[in-house]
């Protein structure tokens, strides 16, 4: 049955799950808000919202008993279930991440990509948020926080690298690499649409052993999952999520990066933000705490917001620069977030 009444997703008795994957952030706020509230689980595949309320999300299933959690299906949890694994083994991750599917291109809008949406039979607003990053962003702003990894430096590095470069590349430059430090998340070009980790021990066995098998001399070694099903995995995580009480990736302890809100083109005051993958912003990674710091605009708060003055392409809007809508889901329980975190 097709609605456009999202209510019912929660309303329905005989739903034990529900997944959202709009990519609205206000949207998936209603949506997770009223299936915790109703206490059926949820499977989040709409990271814009996680991105930004995450946190209060997974406080709020805790306590009603449900799972909230991404899938693996996508990158975060793809890579998450690298990360797992890889620490299971006791490994020391130093940096994880995606590859990126599209050339990046941070003036990308519905324009500019409608012939290329339509060969893929793609929405072009939801091709524009690939292209021009925002996509990227938010969904390594989730893993990060799942995981409590910072981006390097705001948007990450994004090199162009091969499967068999992984291992040189993602680590600190001391060693060769584009990383400044180690717990990282980072993208890539030219390994799309795979996810990896890489990783160190100082074990003399496993050092050994990991020469033997062929995974390169070290000191550093990657692995990589050279796909990610998206919808098709979907069912196999929710069954472990809902037989088994299992999370994929969520954020349980204080977030420690976030989705900003750039400017895609010069915008001027009294201007309105339209939706992610638009013709106004972008998103982009940085840390949480310079975020908080800079008062920098959560990127899932942008749509609907109205510009108080000018901001220049390429500029970080800040919560001076707008009026964010405060009749959306999604700003309230980012204040219940922020004020949560306030007291910790």
């Amino acid at each position: 049955m097709a609605t456009t009444r999202s209510y019912l997703a929660s309303t329905c008795e005989p739903l034990d799950v529900v997944i959202e994957a709009t990519g609205i952030p206000d949207v998936g706020a209603r949506v997770a808000y009223d299936a915790i509230l109703a206490k059926k689980h949820v499977m989040q595949m709409n990271v814009e919202t996680d991105a930004t309320i995450g946190y209060i999300l997974r406080k709020m299933a805790n306590a009603a008993g449900v799972v909230y959690t991404l899938t693996g299906g996508d990158e975060p949890g793809a890579t998450m279930d690298l990360y797992d694994f890889a620490t299971s083994l006791g490994f020391e991750v130093v940096t994880a991440g995606k590859g990126k599917n599209n050339p990046l291109d941070r003036t990308a809008n519905p324009d500019t990509l409608t012939e290329s949406a339509l060969a893929q039979e793609m929405n072009p607003k939801m091709l524009a948020s690939f292209v021009d990053g925002t996509k990227t962003m938010v969904e390594m702003t989730s893993l990060a926080n799942g995981i409590g990894f910072v981006p390097d430096v705001r948007g990450m590095h994004g090199p162009t690298v091969t499967r068999d470069t992984l291992s040189q590349t993602y680590v600190p430059k001391e060693a060769g690499g584009v990383e400044s430090q180690e717990g990282v998340v980072d993208f890539g070009l030219g390994i799309a649409p795979g996810v990896f980790v890489t990783f160190k021990t100082e074990h003399p066995k496993l050092v050994k052993d990991l020469q033997y098998l062929s995974m390169g001399p070290g000191p550093y070694w990657s692995l990589y999952r050279p796909y990610h099903l998206t919808s098709i995995e979907t069912p196999y995580w929710i069954a472990r999520a809902v037989l088994m009480g299992e999370t994929t990736l969520a954020t349980d302890s204080p977030p420690t990066a976030e989705s900003i809100t750039a400017a895609k083109r010069h915008l001027e005051a009294g201007e309105k933000i339209d939706a992610l993958g638009g013709y106004t912003v972008y998103g982009l990674i940085e840390r949480a705490d310079v975020a908080r710091r800079e008062r920098l605009l959560p990127l899932g708060l942008a749509p609907g917001a109205t510009l108080r003055r000018d901001v220049e392409a390429g500029q970080a809007i800040t919560y001076d620069d707008v009026h964010v809508d405060e009749s959306l889901t999604v700003v309230l329980l980012r204040k219940l977030q922020d004020l949560e975190l306030m007291d910790l």
